[in-house]
């Protein structure tokens, strides 16, 4: 696969930007990067009785957020558009008309009531459900006649009686299916626009798509795919179904019962679009060695379909949380800041806008927690004891360990307050010997001296070093904690 490829991403706007729909416009976007092709964003529009106003924005700005960005398409632009199928329906009808004059399709004036009946009756009969093609030998002045007095109709594919389709999917291989099992699907529906199954046909044909990569619950209807375009004589492009995405468990398909199903849900709890785009190239695609960490510029190189699995792939949000933290430790202090900004505002600990030196002030602190950061939803929690000017003293026995007595820690804090207030610069390299020498004064271990401190300071039994907290926090800040915590023993 050497050769430009054209590949399309189609996401119809019936709701959010869905996690399994990021997996496929990566592997596009990949392929079409691969081969020097181009990757097309087309929206498929048609069904309007479930379009979700805002969710045109919410694809686009997530596939740009993920780092895929279309070559064609909406605001890009391009010379096969529009790319708005709700656009193009002349096209469509064109098409429509094309194949019932070539005696390739017929108009259908079965009511829903009927269809319903019929699916009831054959129910009953314990017979597979479809169309008995009723409509599908009235003459064609007839169907003009009962148009004309206003009746409403559908037009369907006549599907070939007998015979065989046969196709080559790029991942699973040689595919047969007898043309007596498959019934004659709508084209168009009676509001005027088309199924998909028209629409994505005719504009994968007309837009020069090379290569359809879709999920395995279209793998059924490619043969009546397959056998349209042999109706208008075209050829198809290749085909490849992608795996199914399981739950964590493997048990089922994933679903929102399993957590977040969107991008935009991921986005929010704090994913980095590189860990994403990372752990969605996994799920369903090998490399040739053990490699799991992947930049872009490596996923283009080493992307082919040849490594793309065929069986289902467990959804692992462990492993997308390991693939997480991973690129949280690489990043640069500054730019860790940078994405953390949007989630501090969120949480009220920064002003949006940020002051630059409030921004300065964040990078300085941001590496102390960085190894423990496993999300960015994580930042305010890590970051409070900095970023606050005040915090709400700590409980009793959060201050007090089990084996020690209140009044004995409050000597300690008396003293570590006083050295504190003494040290100079406040600096962890200086508040370090000072805080472990009045350790040895009072003959305890150094741990009886640090916890209380760390608790008094930071309202908690766990924190980043202790002395590069104290020098982050401040001495002021630091000893009006101390004086409070003093207080609740006191």
């Amino acid at each position: 696969m050497t050769a430009p490829v054209r590949v399309r991403f189609a996401p119809s706007p019936t709701g959010y930007f869905h996690i399994g729909s990021a997996r496929t416009a990566i592997y596009d976007w990949l392929l079409a990067r691969a081969t020097g092709g181009q990757f097309i964003l087309r929206i498929e529009d048609t069904d309007r009785s479930r379009y979700v106003p805002d969710s045109l924005r919410d694809i686009q700005d997530n596939l740009r957020w993920l780092g895929v960005p279309w070559d064609e398409g909406p605001e890009a632009g391009g010379e096969v558009g529009p790319y708005f199928q709700s656009e193009r329906l002349e096209i469509y009808h064109e098409h429509a008309r094309r194949l019932i004059a070539e005696d390739k399709a017929y108009y259908c004036f079965c009511t829903s009531e009927r269809l319903s009946a019929l699916r009831t009756q054959q129910e009953a009969d314990r017979q597979t459900p479809g169309y008995d093609r009723c409509c599908r030998g009235l003459a064609s002045g007839e169907a003009q006649d009962r148009m004309s007095r206003g009746e409403k109709y559908v037009v369907r594919f006549k599907t070939p009686l007998s015979g065989s389709t046969a196709f080559t999917d790029r991942i699973r291989g040689e595919i047969t299916v007898d043309n007596a099992t498959q019934d004659d699907l709508v084209l168009l529906k009676s509001d005027g626009f088309p199924t998909y199954h028209l629409a994505a046909i005719v504009d994968d044909h007309l837009m020069r798509i090379t290569h359809v990569l879709r999920g395995d619950e279209w793998l059924a209807s490619t043969p009546r795919h397959v056998l349209l375009y042999r109706a208008f004589g075209w050829e198809p492009p290749v085909f490849a179904h992608l795996p199914v995405f399981l739950s964590p468990t493997g048990s089922g398909k994933l679903s929102k019962r399993h957590g977040a199903t969107g991008v935009r849900d991921y986005r929010a709890k704090g994913y980095l679009p590189e860990a994403l785009f990372n752990f969605l190239l996994l799920l369903g695609w090998h490399p040739h060695d053990e490699q799991e960490l992947f930049s872009q510029k490596e996923a283009i190189a080493a992307f082919t379909l040849e490594r793309v699995s065929k069986s289902p792939v467990a959804f692992d949000l462990d492993k997308l949380d390991w693939f997480n933290g991973v690129y949280i430790r690489r990043m640069d202090p500054e730019e860790l800041a940078r994405r953390c900004v949007s989630f501090l505002q969120e949480a009220g600990m920064l002003p949006d806008p940020c002051p630059a030196e409030r921004f300065a002030y964040l990078t300085k602190i941001v590496p102390l927690v960085q190894p423990r950061l496993r999300t960015l939803a994580e930042a305010p929690e890590l970051l409070d004891i900095f970023l606050l000017d005040r915090i709400e003293p700590p409980a009793p026995d959060v201050l007090v360990g089990k084996k020690q007595a209140a009044d004995h820690v409050l000597a300690v804090l008396e003293r570590a307050e006083a050295v504190m207030a003494g040290t100079n610069p406040f600096a962890a390299h200086t508040l370090e010997p000072a805080i472990r020498n009045l350790a040895l004064e009072m003959e305890i271990k150094d741990g009886e001296v640090f916890m209380p401190i760390r608790a008094a300071v930071s309202g908690r039994t766990s924190t980043p070093g202790l002395f590069e907290t104290l020098e982050a926090i401040g001495r002021e800040r630091c000893l009006d904690r101390l004086s409070k915590a003093m207080a609740v023993l006191g």
